[in-house]
């Protein structure tokens, strides 16, 4: 099988083409174009770095792949995005690229109003829109705006009326937007003239120089802290002193529809001394989810380049994209054997929460991506499983085999080939959507 795939195929343009590869050399899997945009999209923090391919030839892959994909799937790849993996960026690229093509505006407006869900992605998305250059709205992207515009409340808007390129008064400016109430217009009145109240935020408190122990020991009372805020000071609550007991409360009562599980871990790794309570926090996710039931295997990546930043923020790692998922997935398993690979392939006792996090990425060192060479021998020291479920970024060594039996593979990167189709059944994503998608998947199959 191996000496009929290794062969360099003809193009479309009757030239000889190589076959595709994953960076470190293995045999990938061809895929439509409707595919490859959900694994560039899917994982994406739009325009940051990856540890193989620079963000902005990702963000140039999911332009040009727009127009090849009809309309309607990039629109619900785009709803997806946002709502499911609750990406922020990746979705208004995709609406903007749709913005350029007769084929794909008429859905734009319908889109580009489900996928604003905060204020300040009004302006991003005109940042984004005229990256290359200003020019006009088209219509549909004006009503998709308007529409958006109108969900806002005073202090949404005044919490990201920001200075930059693109501010929310010139949103307004170029929508023609019409308020809803004559309380919506006051407040429209109010933000072209600059005289919106000031939002009582952490940063707008503490820039007037209250105590910062008085601050968010009373913005955890008042309950004013969204989740993602409330994770990232935790370790500026520590150095404040702020009281515990407030801490645990508010970590007991998140919300965390719009929290991905690595920012638990990134949060943990900052203020470890309130892991567990974090730990609970981020189980909260499964709240209500029945069990995968039989016996699962987990087969996770911890090559060298799960190692690389996910962003710009250094305490984010794609390792913990990676480990997030395997931590929920351990919980929601009925009974689970879990696995690491790298060079070799390595046993890791199921451990619970962030124990389990801590055991992988010491299981062995951070080297190669064998995976080929791992699912091979997996299938000499496992036990019949009823699903396997392997987390990567896909980019193997070796070439992979298919599964003996259900087998899953959950892309955490967005690289342009992988080796998880064909006979795997392939996710994108890193949100505990994943979970639910494999669930309805076998329900379905059933």
């Amino acid at each position: 099988m191996l000496a009929r795939l290794n062969v360099w195929k003809l193009g479309h343009l009757g030239f000889a083409e190589p076959a595709l590869r994953t960076h470190q050399g293995a045999l990938a899997v061809p895929v439509s174009a409707e595919a490859q945009l959900r694994r560039s999209v899917l994982a994406c923090m739009l325009w940051e770095d990856q540890f193989y391919e620079d963000g902005v030839s990702i963000a140039d892959r999911v332009a040009a792949l727009v127009p090849r994909v009809e309309a309607e799937k990039v629109a619900a790849l785009a709803v997806e995005a946002r709502e499911q993996m609750k990406l922020r960026h990746a979705p208004l690229l995709l609406v903007r690229e749709m913005a350029r093509y007769a084929t794909h505006r008429g859905v734009v407006a319908e889109t580009l109003a489900r996928v604003i869900q905060r204020a300040d992605e009004l302006a991003e998305f005109l940042a984004i829109y005229w990256k290359d250059g200003r020019q006009p709205l088209s219509a549909q992207v004006k009503k998709g705006l308007a529409a958006a515009f109108c969900r806002f409340d005073a202090y949404a808007l005044a919490k990201y009326d920001r200075e930059g390129v693109v501010k929310l008064r010139d949103v307004l400016f170029l929508t023609h937007a019409k308020p809803l109430t004559a309380e919506q217009a006051l407040t429209w009145r109010q933000l072209i003239n600059g005289e919106l109240p000031s939002p009582e935020t952490w940063e707008v408190r503490l820039s007037r120089g209250e105590q910062k122990r008085e601050v968010w020991e009373s913005l955890l009372i008042e309950n004013r802290l969204g989740a993602l805020a409330l994770l990232r000071n935790l370790r500026n609550m520590q150095a404040a002193g702020v009281e515990p007991v407030l801490v645990r409360y508010a970590l007991e009562t998140i919300r965390v529809e719009r929290v991905l599980p690595f920012r638990f871990i990134a949060a943990a790794r900052h203020a470890p001394q309130w892991e567990s309570w974090i730990e609970e926090a981020m189980f909260l996710s499964l709240h209500g989810q029945s069990r995968l039931a039989g016996r699962t295997v987990l087969l996770v990546d911890v090559s060298g380049s799960m190692d690389a930043r996910l962003s710009g923020r250094p305490q984010m790692l794609r390792m913990d994209a990676a480990a997030g998922l395997a931590v929920l997935l351990r919980e929601v398993a009925e009974e689970v054997d879990i696995y690491t690979f790298s060079d070799r392939l390595r046993f890791v006792p199921a451990r619970r929460g962030f124990a389990l996090r801590d055991a992988m990425v010491q299981s062995q060192p951070h080297g190669g991506t064998y995976l080929g060479k791992a699912l091979e021998e997996l299938e000499e020291l496992s036990e019949p499983y009823d699903r396997l479920i392997v987390i990567t970024d896909e980019q193997s060594h070796d070439r992979v085999s298919a599964p003996h039996g259900r087998g899953y593979v959950v892309n955490v990167a967005s690289y342009r080939n992988g080796v998880g189709y064909g006979d795997w059944t392939h996710i994108v994503g890193w949100s505990e959507a994943v979970i639910e998608y494999i669930r309805s998947y076998e329900q379905l199959d059933s």
